[in-house]
């Protein structure tokens, strides 16, 4: 046996987790702001669960664009049971605003990134196409102008 066949990937074992969560809890299905301290909750709930595959998961849960999206707007924070907790702050607010601005812009510039990988590498196989079709047209030459010499002879 191979070590990754013996201890589970802890990237997946949180996704694992954290899908889960999704079903159990509403607050993570419906990506509501959470209450912050949440995993003091969770653990309390689920006393056997892997603090590094919750706080690997929660991070997974919170950096995503839809939980972004839903800090943006939000305005109060919610509980594992769906009952309000804390407000939302103008500084999470601002945060999460700036995490999916900066998010857009790198994906923008990756995209753009590989446009112009694409466009540099559509003009090299033109540029590549003409060499070869020169290439056949002098050979061409080549050929008739040997064949005409060689009738003279």
């Amino acid at each position: 046996m191979t070590t990754t066949e013996t201890t589970p990937n802890p990237i997946q074992s949180a996704r694992t987790l954290l899908k889960e969560l999704q079903e159990k809890f509403t607050v993570f299905g419906e990506f509501l702001p959470l209450a912050i301290g949440i995993d003091k909750q969770l653990i309390a709930q689920i006393p056997d669960v892997s603090r590094k595959s919750l706080r690997t998961a929660l991070g997974i849960h919170t950096n995503s664009l839809r939980y972004l999206k839903g800090m943006e707007k939000a305005t109060v924070r919610f509980n594992l049971d769906g009952s309000n907790a804390d407000e939302v702050t103008e500084v999470h607010r601002t945060h999460a605003t700036t995490t999916l601005k900066e998010r857009f812009k790198k994906n923008a510039e990756h995209r753009k990134a590989q446009r112009q990988a694409e466009e540099t590498q559509r003009k090299a196989a033109a540029k590549l196409r003409e060499a070869e079709e020169a290439e056949r047209l002098r050979a061409e030459k080549l050929t008739q102008l040997a064949e005409k010499f060689s009738r003279k002879n």
